[in-house]
């Protein structure tokens, strides 16, 4: 029986290269896999709905999702999350040596929706009183002039957002002074290149990481899994289908991770990282499905919403299709 031929785009993660190795089946489905940066896929999939499934940013899904625009429908699956206090850097001779200095300040930004951004406004005011309202916010390319806000915002009309003038970055704006910091999901490439005058606000983020986690027990979901909704509609099986199939090549990359005879990571003292975020955060860390991570989209979806890019306030149970909220049992 022939099996039906999908595009897959995702990035290139280990937990999803059983699926393109072919070591992991997806159920009737022969896939035709496009590994890409997660840039490129959110523009293709947002402006064309050009991949059958794919990895989608969840601010912007969100967005879509709450104006009733998505051509796709969620799977619970994560391909992407990353605790944020790794992403604002800032300009280290402007006084700047606790996140409540951010108040009155210039920052840059590559996308206001960015999910990255999203978290790490709701950290700021959450814990530290710093409101959106407080800060100007610049959006512009990090390294390219030309990149757009991809999806049409309305936002609160406290909210003060400008751009960069013609030619300009993020990053060289944060180089030469115009910008007081970046918060984004990538480092700026002055900071990359080691500008004496560019740092990050946490100089130990992952201590700030953990702290923050031991409080909230979240690990911020930034990409959740998506299919076209008239896909879904016509093949029903392919949802809990796509479930089953990531969730089985996570744990083969899982267990390969835990077997430190011959460390699978071009990374020293892996083992010793993997016993920490253990130790943290438990056996599966890195969980997919509704339930263990309800708390996370709900707090999210709440941030979400008072930063005003969400029409509505939404909940966890509708980014998802209804199939991908249980599986059989034994």
């Amino acid at each position: 029986m022939a099996r039906l031929p999908l595009s897959l785009a995702i990035g290139d993660y280990d937990r999803i290269r059983p699926l393109v190795d072919g070591s992991v089946q997806i159920d009737g489905v022969d896939p035709v896999f496009s590994i890409l940066d997660p840039e490129e896929i959110f523009f293709r999939a947002f402006r064309y709905a050009d991949f059958d499934i794919c990895e989608l940013s969840l601010s912007s899904f969100t967005v879509k999702t709450a104006a009733g625009t998505s051509p796709y429908v969620g799977i619970p699956v994560f391909p992407s999350r990353a605790f944020r206090h790794t992403s604002v850097y800032i300009r280290t001779d402007r006084g700047i040596t606790r996140p409540e200095d951010l108040r009155g300040r210039r920052i840059g930004v590559p996308e206001y929706q960015l999910t990255a951004n999203v978290w790490v406004r709701a950290i700021l005011e959450e814990d530290y009183g710093v409101r959106p309202a407080d800060i100007t916010w610049v959006r512009g390319g990090y390294e390219d002039p030309a990149r757009e806000e991809k999806i049409a915002l309305s936002l609160p009309a406290d909210v003060r957002l400008e751009s960069l003038p013609p030619g300009a970055t993020i990053s060289s704006a944060l180089a030469d002074g115009t910008l007081d910091a970046v918060i984004g999901p990538r480092a700026p490439s002055c900071f990359e290149r080691g500008h004496p005058q560019v740092g990050r606000l946490w100089a130990d983020p992952i201590a700030a990481a953990s702290e923050w986690y031991g409080r909230t027990k979240m690990f911020p979901i930034m990409h959740l899994l998506g299919i076209r909704r008239d896909l879904a509609e016509r093949h029903p099986y392919l949802v809990g289908a796509l479930a089953k199939a990531f969730e089985q090549s996570k744990a083969v990359a899982m267990a390969k991770l835990s077997n430190t005879a011959a460390t699978k990571v071009t990374l020293p003292f892996v083992e010793e990282q993997l016993a920490r975020a253990r130790a943290l955060m438990g056996e599966d860390f890195w969980s997919y499905g509704l339930a263990p991570n309800r708390h996370v989209l709900e707090a999210f979806l709440r941030a979400h919403h008072a930063q005003g890019l969400s029409s509505r306030l939404l909940r966890p149970e509708d980014l998802f299709h209804p199939a991908s909220l249980e599986s059989f049992r034994l």
